[in-house]
């Protein structure tokens, strides 16, 4: 989420409200609202519901550890480099029809995956789907830009679309462990086909066009940003099992940096950039933006290792992880919808600063956590970072718009939404990481440690890597070893988590703007 003036863009114009809308017919405000919540769940109801069939996906494809963390990551890369060029596609064909088009890819994206043989399949799948959520989001925050006008209401809107993202991931692990109980894994993705239909119909219903201006879409601003995520990202996983300095790793650290400078230098000089580089002249945003990356880095990231963590170590079914769950996503959906009255009171700085804090603190808390440990021990922490998150997450998206002038809300408002997806790939895919590794590292001392012999020891290790040994039935002291071994690498990616927030929490305290800029 200046005073100084910048070069007009369209992506600029895509979500910032006022004349640019005039070509809008008027449609229903109620409805409208409806149908870009339904919108924002589907988008996060498609993370939480693959987290949460990853186990079986990974025991029924047999997939190695390395690919099982591309099955989440593939769907939020796309989303993060697509996401800022989508704002702009809204612009130059209409936004309710971009909205549309990314549900259709939703649906298709989950029939994809709900057909899928191979996991080679299932990460096409989620890609397809990946681009139809970068398509809603952007547009789904430009179509409530246009529609409600009013500053202190738009805050509110805001706030509740964000909220339901909160719903998504929380109704997420629900429905795939109640469809896992008693059907294949792939039917937990005909709840993205529902879903979408349903978003699809409402949509009809009663939300207007708008098309603000002919907005041109930004080739090599996409391509070279595609290119830098998508390399960094690949690095991060694949540095995971071939270290982060083998050539091939290495190759795709250069590949990044060289893609990130050419992509500055061809922004700075476009008539019409995806991503206006002037507007990180102010700290504040800045400072937001690394806020609303981190919120999401931690948010899905936690999420991702607390499900493996309940179903891998604890050997919980997939609906009773999501009864668990529930509590965190609950805890943020609560404290979300409330934020957006409270920032009137306290400014930006206290919440944000008190939810990366808080984050932090339930972070370390669960990092101590043992295979033993019962949830009753821990449901309050649960709660207390799903509340930290809805204190950092919807806040963002309105600091990030008062920390530039009024005419570049709508870059404002692609660039908050493309740090986040940024975030959330980044800690699907380093948490994700650093959790197999630390595992793998950890293994042979704690299968030396039951008393676990050759060539025994050697054959688990070897299946551990390969991600074979779901449907196997294990000795008491080879199960005891790979939980404790999963465990630690749970606790190394909590305790990490919880670095992050806290030295993020310094930055906003020293950076962010408390108050709307007045420009």
């Amino acid at each position: 989420m200046t005073t100084n003036t910048t070069v007009p863009t369209a992506a600029a114009a895509a979500a910032a409200p006022g004349p640019a809308t005039a070509r809008s017919v008027r449609g229903s405000r109620p409805v409208t609202l409806l149908a870009m919540c339904l919108g924002a769940m589907i988008t996060f109801l498609q993370i939480t519901a693959t987290v949460s069939a990853l186990t079986t996906i990974q025991r029924d494809l047999r997939v190695d550890p390395t690919t099982v963390i591309w099955i989440p990551s593939a769907y939020t890369l796309v989303v993060a480099s697509v996401v800022l060029s989508a704002a702009t596609l809204g612009n130059r064909y209409g936004r309710r029809r971009m909205f549309g088009a990314g549900v259709l890819a939703m649906i298709v994206g989950g029939a994809v995956v709900a057909g899928a043989p191979t996991v080679a399949w299932v990460i096409v799948g989620q890609l397809v789907a990946g681009l139809g959520g970068a398509l809603i989001l952007p547009n789904s925050l430009a179509i409530l830009g246009a529609t409600f006008t009013d500053p202190h209401r738009r805050t509110e809107v805001i706030t509740a679309w964000a909220a339901a993202s909160g719903i998504g991931l929380a109704i997420g692990p629900l429905i795939a462990g109640t469809l896992l109980k008693h059907y294949a894994w792939h039917s937990v993705y005909l709840s993205t086909i529902v879903l979408g239909v349903v978003t699809l119909v409402v949509a009809a219903i009663g939300v207007a066009e708008s098309r603000p201006s002919a907005g041109r879409l930004d080739v090599p601003g996409l391509l070279l940003g595609t290119v830098a995520i998508a390399a960094a990202v690949y690095a991060l996983i694949q540095g995971g099992r071939d270290g982060y300095t083998s050539p091939v790793v290495t190759v795709a650290w250069i590949a990044a940096a060289a893609a990130l400078v050419a992509f500055v230098l061809v922004e700075l000089r476009s008539d019409a950039p995806m991503l206006d580089i002037r507007l990180f002249r102010s700290a504040s945003f800045s400072a937001v933006m690394v806020v609303a990356a981190v919120s999401l880095f931690g948010f899905t990231g936690v999420a991702i290792l607390l499900v493996l963590f309940h179903e891998r170590v604890q050997a919980l079914s997939p609906l009773d992880t999501g009864w668990r769950m529930l509590v965190l996503f609950g805890a943020y959906v609560v404290v979300a919808f409330g934020a957006g009255r409270a920032i009137r009171r306290t400014g930006f700085k206290a919440p944000l600063t008190l939810g990366l804090v808080l984050g932090a603190v339930a972070s370390f808390g669960l990092a101590a956590q043992g295979p033993t440990t019962s949830f009753g021990h821990r449901w309050a922490l649960f709660a207390l970072f799903g509340a930290a998150g809805g204190l950092v997450v919807a806040p963002a998206t309105a600091a990030a718009l008062a920390s530039v002038a009024p005419a570049q809300a709508g870059m404002a408002s692609g660039a908050v939404n493309a740090a986040r997806q940024v975030g959330s790939v980044l800690g699907t895919s380093l948490l994700g990481t650093l959790l197999t590794t630390t595992m793998l590292a950890d293994l042979p001392d704690r299968l030396a440690a039951h008393q676990v012999g050759e060539p025994t020891r050697g054959a688990v290790q070897a299946a551990v890597a390969a991600g074979v040994t779901g449907d196997q039935p294990l000795p008491d002291p080879v199960r005891a070893a790979i939980a404790e071994a999963m465990t630690s690498g749970v606790q190394a990616g909590l305790r990490i988590n919880g670095i992050v927030f806290l030295v993020t929490a310094v930055l906003t305290l020293a950076l962010v703007r408390n108050r709307p800029h007045q420009h």
